[in-house]
């Protein structure tokens, strides 16, 4: 058996998120993306944890459920404090097996933060390492996840607040860390090149701050869903494959200085240097230029007949979407939000049941079948994109890139 599990989302309690973001909205929005397991996010924003421990029923196993959807007690953390010198900001995913759990978590992390009740993802004045070891000591069980692992001013790489290895930032509590987290712009394979991550599970979640962004990256687990079943998982490597982002579309892909409009790839940084042309200050070095500098091999990749991207390293292997909603937009060619986009994705679904059906199975000529109006050209761009047949300009310095199913030409 298999799980589709998003375990990096936010709620409306958490800062630049959507309204809409509550338990009701978030289980009729995992089923139509086709999510079986949901990460509850910000459990040590008060009203939130209330809603969770009252709106969600304990299924006994260490999961939480609403209306058919599971649910796993988590939370993401911004672990704000000077370590080797240096100010650090790092972002961490943390679960937690039961509501006592995070009760003891959260009056521990209220002595660290300036207020648990400001952000969903609050600001803990602790480093990784003593997070680690202070969430131990509250329940052994507890799994934590160093969270987007190559975002220049929160990842435990970034170039701007980062590490150079997890063993400089975690030190004797390593041990314990069981998997990393990629992001939006980086995916599995530029983390193989890492030969620190060789023992460690690489898994993506979307850090969804709006429905609509759910499951744009997932992870496939092996086994029964369960908490027990979850931590065993991320042990082991018992992964069956990640579903990313484009990684060119995330923001940080390239280096470069936004306010100039100047993108760098790594080799370019290594011709002209990181100062910005235009302006003369000092650019923003994206996720390519850090695995270009901490990376300490090549990897390389194929596809195999089923368009997963692998590796004779024996990692799970993984495969890159784009949304059903931007598919059939450029296919109509009406914007994502119109009506016409919405009908058309609203009866892909009620034929085939998810997004994730829809993008990985379906066979394209049902899809053609299932639209009576542009019907032939949204199943050619799935079958495009299953087969990475896609146009992209890559993000920088804060900037999202440009992902297409067709060209502009």
């Amino acid at each position: 058996m298999t799980y589709a599990a998003d375990l990096h989302i936010h709620s409306s309690y958490a800062r630049a998120t959507s309204r809409e973001l509550n338990f009701e909205n978030l289980s009729h929005w995992a089923k139509i993306k086709g999510i079986d397991v949901l990460a509850t996010g910000d459990f040590t924003h008060p009203t939130w944890f209330a809603e969770t421990s009252k709106k969600l029923k304990d299924t006994g196993d260490g999961l939480f459920e609403m209306d058919g959807v599971k649910f796993v007690l988590g939370t993401e953390l911004n672990c704000n404090a000077p370590q080797g010198g240096r100010s650090r900001r790092i972002h961490m995913l943390v679960f937690a097996p039961n509501l006592e759990t995070v009760r003891r978590i959260n009056q521990a992390l209220a002595r660290k933060s300036n207020s648990l009740e400001s952000d969903g993802r609050p600001t803990i004045h602790m480093t990784p390492r003593k997070l680690v070891s202070t969430l131990l000591d509250i329940d052994e069980r507890c799994i934590i996840i160093p969270a987007h692992v190559w975002t220049p001013w929160f990842g435990v790489y970034g170039s701007k607040s980062g590490f150079d290895s997890l063993a400089e930032c975690f030190g004797d509590t390593l041990e314990h860390i069981t998997a990393i987290e990629t992001g939006l712009s980086s995916d599995p394979a530029m983390c193989w090149q890492v030969p620190e991550l060789d023992n460690l599970s690489i898994v993506s979640f979307s850090d969804a701050h709006s429905l609509p962004n759910l499951a744009r990256e997932l992870t496939v687990m092996n086994g029964e869903p369960s908490y027990d079943g979850l931590a065993h998982a991320l042990k082991t490597q018992d992964i069956s494959y990640t579903v990313e982002f484009f990684p060119e579309e995330g923001k940080y892909h390239y280096s470069g200085h936004r306010k100039c409009g100047i993108s760098y790839s790594p080799n370019d940084v290594s011709e002209y240097g990181s100062t910005c042309p235009v302006c003369a200050r000092r650019m923003t070095l994206g996720v390519m230029q850090r695995v270009a500098e901490i990376g300490a091999r090549d990897v390389a990749t194929y596809r195999d007949e089923d368009g997963l991207t692998r590796s004779d390293n024996g990692r799970p292997p993984f495969r890159s979407l784009i949304s059903l909603q931007q598919i059939i937009a450029e296919a109509l060619g009406f914007g994502v939000n119109t009506k016409r986009v919405r009908t058309a994705h609203t009866r892909l679904i009620e034929t085939f049941d998810s997004e994730l059906e829809i993008l990985l199975n379906v066979p394209v000529g049902d899809i053609t079948g299932a639209l009576p109006e542009n019907g032939q050209r949204v199943a050619e761009g799935v079958s495009k994109v299953r087969a990475g047949d896609i146009y992209f300009e890559p993000g920088f310095d804060g900037q999202f890139g440009k992902v297409q199913v067709w060209s502009d030409e």
